[in-house]
């Protein structure tokens, strides 16, 4: 009896399959891209996006629709046609060896000094992410490729004048983070149109890195991003079959970590888990694009509206309401709960702001364990140690899943519990300035930077623009300097933002403001705040302008 024809198993003709490169506008060489992009990874690639891109972008229509539906007045919920998956008895499939203590992991850039670093840093996993914390030139993209290529084959290794790094006898396993499915590769094409960025980021992985990792129980291994439902990550799952079925892999050897990173996704956790079960280790509460997610879901209903992000917490409301559902729902299932990132970094020349930044650590980290998640993230190979003693301290064994702990009922009306607190002109000044900052840095091509004291990715960007809009948006009252208040406005907008921008411009000279990008992240910064519609993605119309 022949197998069902489908989309996943229809063969299709190698000469018709095979991907353009079409390379940056600026024309500018990029290194290690005849090694990275051959022939048979094109045809790999076109092959993954030919089979997956159409319902990748009906996927993505849906997300419209659904937004269009919580913009006219409806609220996330679980889904009704679910019902069976939260009421019956099943768990996801056991963790491999590699992946069952997770207690400390560090994320980071795919840049080769930051990965042997990130690799020695004395983590459980290091998660390398072309996603967030890189920026997605094209050279960077293929660096990271390359880089996953020499790791795999024990040939990581970098020498500059002052030293060489190698990776040491115990380094962190490999998680990867490819780009999310609302994201394109502009600078490979198939059919003539830009492919997926997750399938072009995950497929060149599993081309080159796939059979040698399974082969020593090193992977390969993945983190997803930015899931808005249960049928995005089932695509993932038909992606892992495909993807094992031609390379020889054994089924179930991909592993995937989900972040749970959107409002509507975080109400879909238990059906997350279920379409991946063969495929998934856990969720991870990625708390920074959670709250961009809270503000851009809940964009048209003025109770939603939240206070400065400083003031914006995960011990408490909609955030601690959230961490503690997937905890529970985790540990039902047999899943891994991990915990969120730390952006605190080390402080040079200031003791007590370099102790404040362990202390802020320790204390985060404490409530992760204390709550029941099974690890951590941290942003910084210093912050290792502090993170991983308080993992250590209240958690004995590899992993808290199986612990007797007194789960809490966590309603729904509890996970969209909005934080009270004060907007203030600080807050407003301090989004407009950190946004401009790591705009500019990512249009220079840095994705993970340091601003403040803090490791800063994607997301910080994203929330401080998102607030800007959603104060404009709803006309919120501020706090001004002078402890009077003022209701917010495109005038009050405005002034604060001239502040900024000369400010910024007189710190770093002109010509240096210039060349760094800061008039264009300046002016995409504004476009992106206080446009009627809140764009889906500032990273989107970034996208266009990053190698022009």
């Amino acid at each position: 009896m022949n197998a069902p024809v489908t989309p996943e198993t229809t063969p299709i003709p190698r000469h018709r399959v095979l991907a353009k490169v079409v390379g940056p506008k600026s024309g500018e060489a990029v290194a290690d891209l005849d090694r990275v992009l051959t022939p048979d990874a094109l045809l790999f690639l076109a092959d993954l996006e030919r089979r997956f891109g159409p319902q990748r972008r009906i996927l993505l229509s849906d997300r419209q629709l659904r937004q269009d539906r919580f913009d006219d007045g409806e609220l996330p919920g679980v889904p009704l046609e679910t019902a069976h998956i939260r009421n019956s008895a099943w768990e996801v499939d056991p963790a491999p060896k590699a992946l069952t203590d997770r207690r400390v992991e560090i994320t980071g850039p795919v840049s080769r000094k930051m990965m042997i670093n990130a690799f020695n840093s004395g983590a459980t996993q290091f998660m390398a992410d072309f996603e967030d914390a890189s920026s997605p030139t094209f050279a960077n993209m293929i660096e990271g490729q390359a880089n996953m290529i020499d790791y795999t084959n024990g040939q990581l290794t970098m020498k500059t004048e002052k030293r060489a790094y190698v990776i040491g006898d115990n380094p962190a396993t490999l998680l990867v983070r490819p780009r999310g499915w609302h994201l394109e590769e502009k600078n490979v094409t198939v059919d003539g149109l830009p492919m997926s960025a997750s399938l072009f980021d995950l497929g060149l992985h599993l081309f080159h890195n796939g059979v040698a990792l399974a082969s020593d129980g090193r992977g390969p291994f993945f983190y997803l991003p930015k899931l808005e439902s249960y049928q995005e990550a089932r695509l993932w799952n038909d992606v892992f079959n495909f993807a094992q079925a031609s390379l020889g892999i054994e089924n179930g050897t991909i592993k995937a970590t989900v972040l749970i990173e959107t409002l509507p996704a975080a109400f879909q956790m238990e059906e997350i888990l279920y379409v991946l079960r063969r495929h998934i280790t856990g969720l991870n509460c990625g708390r920074w694009d959670y709250i961009f997610s809270y503000i851009k879901t809940l964009r048209n209903h003025k109770a939603f509206l939240l206070p400065d992000r400083a003031q914006v917490g995960m011990d408490r409301d909609f955030l601690r309401a959230y961490s503690l559902r997937l905890i529970e729902t985790c540990h039902r299932r047999g899943a891994h709960a991990m915990g969120g990132m730390a952006a605190q970094i080390p402080v040079k020349n200031d003791d007590a702001a370099n102790d404040a930044a362990f202390a802020k650590i320790r204390a985060d980290k404490e409530r992760e364990v204390r709550a029941g998640h099974d690890g951590t993230w941290v942003a910084h190979p210093a912050m290792v140690a502090a993170a991983t003693e308080t993992f250590d301290a209240h958690m004995p064994g590899k992993h808290q899943i199986k612990a007797k702990r007194q789960a809490p009922r966590i309603s729904d009306e509890a996970m969209l519990e909005p934080h009270d607190g004060t907007i203030t002109e600080a807050g407003l000044r301090t989004n407009i300035e950190v946004g401009i900052r790591y705009i500019a840095a990512w249009l220079s091509g840095r994705g993970a930077v340091p601003i403040h004291g803090l490791m800063e990715d994607a997301a910080t960007a994203e929330i401080s623009r998102a607030q800007v809009w959603q104060w404009l948006r709803h006309g919120a009252d501020v706090q001004l300097a002078d402890g009077s208040s003022e209701r917010m406005s495109s005038t009050l907008y405005g002034r604060i933002y001239d502040e900024v921008f000369e400010a910024l411009q007189t710190e770093l000279g002109r010509d240096t403001f210039i060349a760094g990008r800061f008039p264009e992240a300046a002016r995409l910064f504004t476009q992106t705040a206080t446009s009627a519609d809140l764009p889906e993605f500032l990273t989107i119309p970034a996208y266009e302008i990053l190698e022009a």
